[in-house]
């Protein structure tokens, strides 16, 4: 049996990532940095009879990814990845805080994810199939002032997430992008985006939904997957808009009252 391997699995789209995957009868190693939320989920999860092995770990350390990866492969088969680490600041990139929040959010977003996607690939060719599910977020289709870095990041995760997958195109792996809006988790307390205009602009989604669409967009190889009305029409702005003009409704969006 192969296993399918979950980052921040311990809260928020992690989370409903992991009992998807229970239920469909996948073992599955579990990483984020709080064991005792892993625990949680993971006894939830063996309810469906699949086994769960628990990885406490802080993917903003570089090292700590390979020793994830050694760990999560050690005797084990890994055919699916679910990228969904991932951390955000809010707040402007010249105010002098947030840079060690920040510093974690490239590390983690960018070069935890990059570097489990060169480690999987290889390792799901020898096998008959391999899925990678990278969670990029809407954010990714337009620069976020106020929120710089973190659009920044997501950009990159789109765009290495499609390179990628054409790469691959017409092998056995395949590589999905999700990119969600507003989604009912801890993320805007955890990137300090209370009063941010983008929550009373529209009810974020049930956590669940949006895991459940990336769930299947990953299952049938679709590339980029970007759940719900509102947020089609956000990552379709771009496109249709001038960039200057984006970028400005952007920064009222993730700007504060």
């Amino acid at each position: 049996m192969a296993w399918t391997l979950i980052t921040g699995a311990s809260e928020g789209l992690g989370v409903e990532f992991a009992h998807i995957a229970a239920k469909e009868g996948r073992n599955l190693i579990l990483a984020a940095r709080s064991k005792d939320k892993l625990d949680k989920v993971a006894e939830t999860a063996r309810t469906h009879g699949v086994e769960v092995l628990v990885v406490p770990t802080d993917l903003s350390d570089p090292d700590a990814v390979d020793q994830l990866w050694s760990t999560a492969t050690d005797g084990r088969k890994v055919d699916v990845l679910v990228n969904n680490a991932g951390l955000g600041y809010n707040g402007p990139f010249a105010d002098g805080q947030g840079w060690s929040r920040e510093l974690s959010s490239i590390n983690v977003n960018m070069i935890a994810l990059t570097r489990l996607m060169k480690l999987a690939i290889p390792h799901m060719q020898a096998q008959p199939k391999g899925r990678i599910l990278n969670v990029a977020s809407v954010a990714g289709f337009t620069p976020g002032p106020n929120m710089a870095v973190y659009h920044a990041t997501k950009a990159y995760v789109l765009s290495l997430s499609e390179a990628v997958a054409e790469e691959l195109r017409g092998s056995n792996v395949t590589v999905t992008a999700l990119c969600p809006g507003a989604t009912a988790t801890n993320f805007f307390e955890d990137a300090d985006m209370h009063g941010v205009r983008l929550l009373k602009l529209a009810k974020p989604m049930k956590a669940f939904d949006v895991a459940e669409l990336g769930w299947l967009g990953a299952r049938i190889g679709k590339r980029i997957v970007v759940p719900g009305a509102m947020n089609k029409v956000l990552a379709a702005l771009p496109r249709i808009s001038p960039r200057g003009l984006t970028t400005r409704i952007a920064a009222q969006i993730m700007g504060k009252h």
